[in-house]
């Protein structure tokens, strides 16, 4: 059974940065074809994040595309989303999925 657990969330200010963790437990992430974040925010719905693929390729959501980055270190089965020139819009749980599998989600505040 595919586990996920994020961490890294927290309080940064505008213009900031913060490096998001997905540790993979239940499987190898060089077994995955795909693996994604998500993000919600409060009284919104769910929002694709971005993905990377099982050759490495990644995709992003136009709005993130140029400050969010996403990789993976398959010796630690994890994925990482790299957050910079951080927004107040960005405000949100963010969430990685593997399949049907999700996390529990880590609380990302953009504020000064």
């Amino acid at each position: 059974q595919v586990q996920l657990v994020e961490s890294g969330g927290g309080l940064v200010q505008p213009g900031g940065s913060l490096r998001l963790s997905c540790a993979v437990s239940g499987t190898s992430v060089l077994s995955i074809n795909a693996m994604r974040w998500y993000r919600q925010a409060p009284g919104k719905e769910r929002e694709f994040v971005g993905v990377i693929t099982f050759s490495g390729a990644t995709n992003y959501a136009d709005s993130v595309k140029g400050r969010f980055t996403i990789s993976r270190d398959n010796a630690k089965n994890t994925m990482y989303l790299q957050m910079n020139n951080l927004k107040p819009e960005d405000t949100a749980v963010y969430i990685c999925s593997v399949s049907s599998a999700w996390g529990q989600g880590t609380q990302v505040t953009v504020s000064s």
